[in-house]
């Protein structure tokens, strides 16, 4: 009996586990996740070009091209993950720091969503200044409301260069687990020196029109990259940020007042400007990832992203939790059908 019921746990195990994500983005999170296992039942995401994107590289992915407040979780309850990069512009250092009062916070409906959908996890993500003093009330606040709802919750600032990205990129990451898991949930360990240098990371693409300085040039980017920014729909260019991010990005040898459409050519002397391919890298993504035609939207888009392998570390950790608890709780099953 018991040997039955555990084959029955283990075809169970072998189901996906399913996803709805809401403020998808250009599906870096998405996309880490699917690496890490979860298969998305809808992607829900406000702005249109980024719908595209997802569609456009993702055809078989639900995308709800809809405001999230809008958006009904209820059709969804019982999904085994509840993940999304609400806006980070309300805690962002760069803008005014509004918290809850800024319209653009989106902490309320993941909360809603929640108490609707009642996902076996959540995983929420953003900027490091929502750990500032200023919000400890707040993010009390948040806090409290998903613990009332059932869930264990764990936060921690997460470094992307600590999981092969070539960025330092700093995100807080928020994990709820629903309290009748039995499986505990912890973070991806930290790997250091796991990520490559700018150099190594692009210098086959400075070098792919013949420029004879790649070699060169990768050798003095000896560094991960500074923070990549994007800006916001009615702020920020297709550059890599204000003063101090393009002086930082000056000292790997790229000229950061702007984005290239294509890798330096034979002769080029100076400076060299990233291409959006190149920044589409940086953040993680494959070199299979397309961001759509648009120049500007496009750099917007990589910049603002969540990097694809973090959400595949932190989606790992979240399938290993679920499927543990899986694995306990159908064997208390077995063992209890087996007594009887």
């Amino acid at each position: 009996m018991i040997s039955i019921e555990l084959r029955r746990s283990e075809k169970k195990m072998q189901q996906p586990l399913t996803c709805v994500e809401i403020c998808a983005g250009a599906g870096g999170q998405a996309l880490g996740l699917a690496m890490a296992g979860f298969v998305h039942v809808a992607l829900v995401e406000y702005e249109e070009d980024y719908c595209k994107v997802l569609k456009q590289n993702r055809p078989e992915w639900n995308v709800i091209c809809a405001d999230v407040h809008d958006f009904d979780g209820r059709p969804y309850h019982g999904v085994d993950l509840l993940a999304g990069g609400v806006p980070c512009p309300p805690f962002s250092v760069a803008g005014k720091q509004l918290g809850q009062e800024d319209e653009r916070d989106l902490f309320p409906e993941a909360i809603r969503l929640i108490k609707e959908i009642q996902p076996r996890a959540v995983m929420l993500e953003n900027v490091r200044g929502f750990l500032d003093p200023g919000f400890d009330e707040y993010r009390d606040h948040i806090f409290t409301s998903i613990q009332k709802l059932g869930y264990v919750t764990h936060i921690k600032l997460l470094n992307a260069s600590d999981y092969g990205v070539p960025q330092l990129r700093p995100r807080v990451v928020i994990i709820g687990i629903r309290k009748d898991q039995i499986g505990a949930f912890a973070y991806p360990d930290e790997q250091p020196d796991s990520a490559p240098t700018v150099g190594d990371t692009l210098r086959d693409l400075m070098a792919q029109n013949g420029w004879e300085g790649a070699k060169q040039w990768a050798s003095n980017a000896n560094r991960i990259a500074p923070t990549l920014v994007g800006g916001s729909k009615k702020h920020g260019g297709p550059d890599l940020g204000p003063t101090r991010a393009r002086n930082a990005w000056a000292e790997l040898g790229v000229d950061g007042r702007g984005i290239a459409n294509e890798a330096p050519a034979p002769g080029f002397e100076g400076m060299p400007r990233l291409t959006s391919r190149m920044m589409a890298r940086i953040q993680g993504f494959p070199d299979t990832w397309t961001f759509g035609s648009r120049k500007t939207v496009a750099c917007r888009m990589i910049g603002n992203a969540f990097p694809p392998p973090v959400a595949r570390a932190v989606g790992e950790k979240i399938k290993e939790c679920l499927e543990h608890g899986c694995i306990d709780s159908e064997r208390e099953i077995s063992l209890s059908q087996a007594v009887i």
